[in-house]
């Protein structure tokens, strides 16, 4: 595949269409449209990207036949900048419009790596960049990701924490395997993909508490929540087990490995589905600046009674704002006193 050197491309006006849309340099040459990134795309630029390229392709009158993303000038991108990334980049695949990545500095292929964009898009290593690169220092670019992140004392407490979890859940495993079963047949474990830190997947596991049909039936449950989050508190595909598992949060132990592997974290924000990420507006990525928590503020301070989408957000940057090994102390303290007053009322 041929490159351009867009350095060159510059120094000819009469070629050139450049435009500054969230600090996102635009430049147009015969069909290719390259996107120069700033130095640090957070929340603010890519709200203001996120509808950038609909609304570009939309204004041309001469197709755009590739798209380029030149990274050479960006230090830091955070998970509202991938989540923007995303939806444009869902939208030129829709349009079947060819896309390539440029010069991605080690955060920005790492933040495309956990999200999984660098199996989405050819990325070419070195480039001659677009717009000068300035340099940046290492230890600034490193600020800007989460402290709850950083901290290896908070890493600690999970290891710590799930390795007793894990032990508590391997002695409570073969009652629980065998009211699973005698309660009706099917598989023990349940899994599903769901989004963590910058947008990275895993797979979540929880003892099984509904039919195994479930995903197939829930069209056929009404949703009590609004927004991207779904809940019934009389769910029918829930099992009479099931509703003991929730109601007492065993369901969630085996998520003490997905502690372990570093996936989750003891206390952080509410794992999402794919399907709830598909309707986020790009602030509400935000919640992935941190590793995704068995507890937390949604957890603490409503859970069960929280049936609007934008609450949960609302408590999971709060948590990200209120953050210190302190706060994590306090929430495991809440939480387990609601786990042992059985008031925690999962659904």
């Amino acid at each position: 595949m041929s490159c351009f050197c867009a350095f060159d491309l510059m120094t000819d006006p009469h070629q050139s269409d450049l435009l500054n849309p969230a600090n996102v340099s635009v430049l147009q040459w015969h069909g290719t449209l390259f996107l120069s990134f700033p130095r640090y795309f957070t929340v603010c630029e890519s709200t203001i990207f996120r509808n950038f390229l609909g609304d570009y392709l939309s204004a041309q009158k001469d197709p755009i036949r590739r798209i380029i993303f030149d990274f050479s000038r960006t230090e830091f991108i955070d998970s509202c900048g991938l989540g923007s990334l995303m939806i444009n980049i869902k939208l030129a695949r829709a349009r079947s419009i060819p896309l390539a990545a440029w010069s991605l500095g080690s955060q920005v292929r790492l933040a495309f790596s956990l999200a999984g964009l660098d199996q989405i898009i050819p990325i070419t290593a070195n480039t001659q960049a677009i717009y000068p690169v300035t340099p940046f220092d290492i230890k600034e670019r490193n600020s800007l990701t989460h402290p709850s992140v950083r901290s290896r004392t908070k890493r600690f407490l999970d290891i710590i924490g799930s390795l007793i979890g894990l032990f508590i859940t391997l002695m409570l495993f073969p009652l629980i395997a065998i009211a699973i079963r005698l309660d009706q047949p099917g598989p023990i474990f349940f899994s599903q993909i769901r989004i963590g830190w910058m947008g990275r997947r895993f797979r979540l596991w929880k003892f099984r508490s509904m039919v195994t049909n479930a995903e197939a039936l829930r069209d056929q449950v009404l949703n009590e929540a609004s927004g991207a989050i779904f809940k019934n508190h009389n769910d029918p595909r829930i099992t009479r087990v099931g509703k003991f598992l929730r109601r007492t949060s065993l369901d969630e132990f085996p998520q003490f490995w997905n502690v372990l592997n570093g996936d989750m974290s003891l206390i952080g924000t509410r794992p999402p589905t794919i399907d709830e990420v598909e309707c986020y507006a790009v602030p509400n990525w935000q919640r992935f600046d941190v590793r995704p928590g068995m507890s937390g503020e949604w957890q603490v301070y409503g859970r069960s009674e929280i049936h609007d989408f934008e609450d949960v957000i609302r408590l999971d940057l709060r948590y990200q704002q209120r953050w210190s090994l302190g706060y994590d102390l306090f929430l495991i303290a809440r939480t387990l006193v609601l786990l042992l007053s059985l008031k925690s009322r999962a659904v």
